[in-house]
């Protein structure tokens, strides 16, 4: 007899068939079988049959059903047994001498009966005056090169016993198991079909034969199976979203948000962004990057701070998940303090403030950490030549909550320990940062996010002194959407710095110092929809600070130092905003907004009264007043401004204006040239006023080429009331009555800011240019309290020209280079002019302050980046970034300082990088 399997393709079939002629001889087994089965399984039923006869069975483990089956048979056939054992299951079987052959749905034939090779392949619909036990062709279908799936439904019988077949089934969403409604089945020939039910569920009756089904459905993929009827039976479609036409929609509103938005001077950095950006040492860092873009500079290498538009640096509000951090950098602003893989986007608003935002004058740099992967584990992670990083995303409820975990440690003490010079080998280097976010989506309209950090630094390197500064935060937010036009947020948010020093010498003056800032705030804000030309944003926050302005122990029993502490400062900060982003034409739009602030300065508080004719000195105070805890010493308030516009004279190309006020009540007390991590921050109190800022700003935005390129000109031009600075030799640390150092200064600040970006192709990029100017006045009725005769002057970190450019080339998918190109004008500094003789020492006299600059900055970083294979099915996808920072090895100056040596002056130089760094860093992600 000849064997073949029906219900495959025709190229198999023609080779299973000459197989067939010349090797397969079929024969009947009589064999009568006796077997006992109580509560088995069809496998289990197998293993019996095999050890009592001498028949062997031979199947795909996978077909067989979780079927538990009981019976008794005496002297059976063995065909008896075995279709008692398959009923009601989609498996036929096959005697070959004493094989027995298990196929799952088809049949195998052993003869060609006529009409055997009639019905190649059946049509969707069998004749009508066909007999219904009339033995039927088997189904036979043409192999092709598309890719779909092939499913067998019901057990094929060898007789016609009906004339059509129902198949039932389910139709579910792939990420959240939810039943899709709606969802259209559709026959190859698109005249006929069904569709699901509430539940998801459908019906659906077709003849016997070869079947195409389509599914069509909104924001779902469309999946296409060929359907193989022998039965009646089951069959569920999984369906994904249609996420590719979702990603398009989204990509194509943000092309134009820099032209179509009325906000100017705002910027964002996606994380996914800069993963090829060429920096120190290999780290990704999103505010050395933001540090590219124009209007935004630090003031050099080994700076912690930010200028943003001629600003000092205690002026730039950072926030992570709406919480403040108060020094987003480890050692001396090198590294960054934040993860840049848990975090999602980071908006910089450097122009107009929206009204939800206060407290700084300069900028709002609002970081946002990425929701986790609710569906499956993730995870990304590096390790470079100092630090290794690593964030993992953890679903906690399938499609409702997930955990998103980073942490970033150095070891760079263990890399200290090893170098043979003795005295690195005793210095300390270490810093690590570790965040958490919980986010939980309650139902539709409710969700809760969690977010904690923790940021540690310690080093001590070739000194006396140990430095250790840590931040510390945690936010709560409620999200609740009431209806389609009102959404709100509570929001709960703590923060702290603080930071020690140890210092241990060889004398009996060991001692350790710090530190510390605290604050809670609490906010809720509305988002309001009142048409489709008003949408308003409203709320109120406060916040409560809590200071330790400075505090000295001895370090040791033998310390001849004596403990110290300054009196807490206290102060309460609450405001009420609102704004209205108000479209009066399609082409004309106006964000609105007023945000009235109130600062509280609270006791416990001894409060010096000076005398008003005389300069703030020991010797003018004529009285003092006493405070109660929480009695209000002085209270300090202002109405501020927040207007920008925005006016479309063509589809890619606008005008924006902008004007704001804003007030800070919180002020940094350092002498430093730059921002360290042991500067102290002051509430505003009796003595100490807050600072004020206005702001005028209008730019020029443009698109081309179907929004390839984006071309903005901007300028601005601000000026700020209250800035403090220091008398020359000022004592900050540990000093009760530091209103007696302080010197009471107004600021101007302008400039032009040029960005020119390619969004899109091999090359893309940006250009980045401004031309700037940040100046400072100190005037006083007191002579000693005069700065530069009282006339304007450079600040510390005026820096006129500043240009850069970041740009990558894709050579494949696979390997592309990038460069970081930077310029700017020196920073200014004060230099000795002149020196006179005493008692057979040399002094200088140094010029009026900040009238000179140190040579002008420049460096140029190259990375080659080398993507892992695109692989879907790979453990993990990796990515290699060979770096060099400061390829051309610039000696760029950080500073320039004067000493008296053996009685001659001597000047100094120091700088942070001045040789290449080349660095290799491995990504990883699964």
């Amino acid at each position: 007899m000849i064997v073949l399997i029906p219900a495959i393709n025709m190229k198999r079939f023609l080779l299973l068939l000459f197989l067939s002629l010349h090797t397969l001889v079929f024969s009947q087994n009589d064999d009568k079988v006796t077997i006992d089965v109580q509560d088995k399984t069809i496998e289990e039923v197998f293993e019996i049959i095999e050890s009592n006869t001498n028949y062997r069975f031979y199947f795909i483990k996978d077909w067989i059903p979780e079927k538990r089956l009981s019976g008794n048979f005496e002297n059976a056939k063995i065909e008896t047994i075995l279709n008692a054992v398959l009923d009601e299951t989609v498996l036929n079987y096959f005697l070959l001498d004493e094989k027995v052959i298990i196929t799952e749905n088809s049949i195998i034939y052993n003869d060609f009966s006529n009409g055997f090779f009639e019905n190649k392949s059946l049509p969707n619909e069998i004749a009508l005056e066909q007999d219904e036990t009339e033995e039927k062709a088997p189904i036979f279908y043409e192999s092709t090169n598309e890719k779909i799936e092939t499913v067998k439904i019901g057990r094929e019988t060898g007789t016609l016993s009906k004339r059509k077949f129902v198949i039932k089934g389910r139709i579910t969403e792939k990420e959240t198991n939810a039943p899709l409604s709606n969802v259209a089945i559709i026959l190859g020939d698109g005249q006929t079909g069904t569709v699901s039910d509430i539940d998801g569920y459908y019906s659906l009756e077709l003849p016997q034969g070869i079947h195409m089904l389509t599914t069509r459905s909104m924001g779902n993929t469309s999946v296409t199976k060929r359907v193989i009827i022998y039965n009646n039976g089951e069959l569920n479609f999984n369906l994904g979203q249609n996420l590719e036409m979702l990603n398009e929609v989204v990509i194509e509103s943000e092309s134009d948000k820099n032209v179509r938005q009325a906000f100017a001077g705002v910027s964002q950095i996606k994380a996914q962004e800069i993963k090829t950006i060429p920096l120190v040492l290999g780290e990704r860092d999103l505010l050395k990057v933001a540090a590219t873009l124009p209007g935004i500079s630090k003031a050099g290498e080994g700076s912690s701070g930010y200028n943003v538009r001629g600003g000092r640096a205690d002026q730039n509000l950072i926030l992570l998940d709406d919480a403040v951090i108060y020094n987003p950098n480890h050692f001396f602003g090198i590294f960054s303090a934040l993860n840049p893989f848990t975090t999602g986007v980071v908006d910089i608003y450097k122009g107009t403030i929206p009204a939800k935002y206060g407290g700084r004058l300069s900028s709002v740099i609002d970081i946002k950490t990425k929701n986790g992967n609710s569906r499956e584990f993730s995870g990304e992670g590096s390790i470079g030549p100092v630090t290794g990083n690593l964030s993992l995303e953890v679903p906690v409820v399938k499609e409702k909550s997930s955990l998103v975990l980073g942490a970033r440690a150095t070891y760079s003490d263990w890399i200290l320990n090893s170098l043979d010079e003795e005295s690195l080998k005793n210095s300390e280097a270490s810093f690590y940062d570790v965040i958490a976010k919980y986010n939980h989506q309650i139902d539709a309209k409710n969700e809760l996010n969690f977010t904690a950090y923790l940021s540690s630094d310690r080093f001590s390197i070739t000194s006396d002194s140990l430095f250790a500064y840590k931040n510390r935060m945690f936010s709560v937010s409620y999200e609740k959407e009431f209806n389609r036009d009102l959404t709100g947020s509570l929001i709960l948010s703590n923060s702290n710095y603080e930071f020690n020093i140890d210092y241990d010498s060889d004398f009996n003056n060991n001692f350790k110092s710090g530190f510390s800032i605290n604050d809670f705030q609490l906010q809720a804000i509305l988002d309001h929809r009142i048409s489709s030309d008003h949408t308003l944003n409203y709320g109120i926050s406060s916040k409560f600070y809590s200071l330790i302005p400075g505090i000295i122990d001895p370090l040791g029993d033998d310390s001849l130092i004596e403990s110290r502490e300054l009196a807490k400062e206290k102060g309460l900060e609450s405001a009420i905003f609102i704004s209205d982003d108000f479209e009066i034409s399609p082409d004309f739009t106006i964000n609105g907004g007023l945000r009235f602030s109130v600062f509280n300065a609270l006791g416990p508080d001894e409060v010096n009264i000076y005398d008003p004719g005389q300069p703030r000195t020991e010797a003018s105070v004529i009285s003092t007043e006493n405070y109660a805890n929480n009695e209000v010493v002085k209270t300090y308030s202002g109405l501020e401004y927040r207007l920008t516009g925005r006016y479309s004279i063509l589809d890619d190309l606008s005008i924006k204006g902008g004007y704001s006020t804003t007030y800070q009540y919180i002020h940094t007390l350092s002498n430093n040239t730059t921002v360290s991590p042991t500067d102290i921050y002051k509430l505003s109190d009796f003595n100490v006023e807050p600072q004020k800022a206005t702001q005028y700003s209008l730019g020029v935005f443009k698109n081309f080429n179907e929004n390839m390129y984006e071309l903005s000109l901007e300028g601005y031009f601000k000026q700020t009331e209250g800035i403090i600075d220091f008398k020359t030799g000022a004592t900050l640390f540990l000093n009760e009555n530091i209103e007696t150092e302080i010197l009471d200064g107004e600021g101007q600040s302008y400039g032009i800011e040029v960005l020119l970006r390619k969004n899109l192709g091999d090359l893309n990029g940006w250009l980045g240019y401004t031309y700037s100017r940040s100046l400072i006045k100190l005037d006083s009725p007191f002579e000693s309290e005069v700065i530069n005769n009282g006339e304007y002057f450079p600040s510390n970190f005026d820096k006129p020209h500043d240009f850069s450019a970041v740009l990558n080339y894709k050579f494949t998918k696979r390997f592309s280079i990038s460069s970081n190109l930077i310029y700017q004008t020196g920073r200014p500094v004060t230099v000795p002019i002149g020196k006179y003789d005493y008692n057979d020492s040399e002094f200088v006299v140094y010029s009026e302050r900040n009238q000179y600059r140190i040579p002008d900055y420049y460096r140029l970083d190259l990375s080659l980046n080398i993507e892992g294979n695109h692989k879907i099915e790979k453990l993990a996808h990796s990515f290699w970034n060979i770096s060099i920072y400061n390829v051309l090895g610039r000696n760029n100056p950080y500073s320039v300082f004067f000493v008296t040596e053996d009685g001659s002056v001597q000047a100094y130089q120091s700088s942070i990088f001045a040789v290449p760094i080349p660095t290799i860093t491995y990504n990883f992600k699964f």
